[in-house]
């Protein structure tokens, strides 16, 4: 007779293999499953990690221009912080002198 199990257990099960440590055959022998059972649902857990994780291969045009803005914000940042430490690097050097 086959079991089924509900995604939720299977993806539980995954996750103590995954993100716990646990080894699948251990597991499988607790929780009276097959070993090849778990191994299949910790593959598919991870593929599923690793799809959501995984970078886009195309952006478009709004988002290019919306990266672009944001770099350029944050180098104008970095410009004036680079500016107020040479000004104090060059008021503290005077003061040892």
């Amino acid at each position: 007779m086959v079991k089924h199990y509900s995604s939720e257990y299977k993806e539980y099960v995954a996750k103590m293999v995954v993100e716990d440590g646990r080894k699948a055959t251990d597991l499988a022998f607790e929780l009276d499953l097959h070993y090849s059972s778990v191994n299949r649902w910790v593959n598919q857990y991870r593929q599923k990690i690793d799809a959501a994780n995984a970078p886009k291969e195309y952006i478009t045009s709004s988002e290019l221009e919306a990266l672009k803005k944001q770099h350029e914000k944050q180098l104008k940042e970095l410009q004036e912080e680079n500016e107020i430490l040479k000004k104090a690097m060059h008021i503290f050097s005077k003061r040892h002198m």
